[in-house]
């Protein structure tokens, strides 16, 4: 569903056992605000800046061409991640909450949904267009659309970025966002052996 784990602000070695019982050895374990070094035997795969942006006054709306994705379509969905990159978005990350795409001639080309659902916020995430579409604004229709959903339920839209994504940074300020906070981001992987405490 998600690769996100939490570790107390001071882990020790029995937090580190836990998330190593948890983490897909394969894809590793994203922690973000992460401010001691992993113990011996994990290896840091990459370490970077997320910025946190939310709502500040965005144009949220409803879009015709907008469908709402379903679990059927998750072939097409992991597809569409796997080649553009969003970010994590695993076979159930649909589950997390309302998805929204758009599709030419049958074929996915854009999506942007929910992911996590803090009390009064909602994540907009999964924002992807098909390098072939982009430059059409369909990414931020589904931003936009999304975010409106998630203001009919009350809700304040926030969402996740990489610093070093400048492009994605400007758009999403073009489009009301602001910046909240930046926070460490990093992907690690527990050791191949790991005893559980």
């Amino acid at each position: 569903m998600s690769p996100f784990m939490a570790l107390p602000d001071s882990p020790g070695d029995a937090d580190w056992a836990d998330i190593a019982a948890l983490a897909d050895p394969d894809r590793g374990v994203t922690l973000t605000g992460l401010t001691v070094e992993p113990p011996d035997g994990w290896e840091v795969v990459m370490r970077g800046t997320v910025l946190q942006l939310v709502d500040d006054g965005i144009a949220a709306a409803p879009d015709d061409e907008a469908v709402t994705l379903t679990q059927a379509d998750v072939p097409e969905m992991l597809a569409l991640a796997e080649r553009t990159k969003p970010g994590p978005f695993l076979p159930r990350t649909i589950e997390m909450g309302t998805y929204l795409g758009i599709r030419h001639g049958g074929r996915l080309v854009a999506m942007a949904g929910e992911r996590l659902r803090p009390p009064g916020w909602t994540e907009i995430s999964g924002v992807c267009t098909d390098a072939d579409r982009r430059g059409q604004g369909l990414g931020t229709r589904l931003v936009l659309a999304v975010a409106a959903g998630i203001r009919m339920r009350g809700e304040t839209p926030f969402l996740h970025v990489v610093a070093s994504n400048t492009n994605a940074v400007r758009l999403y300020e073009s489009l009301g966002f602001r910046l909240r906070r930046a926070a460490t981001l990093v992907l690690t992987r527990p050791p191949a052996e790991t005893s559980i405490s």
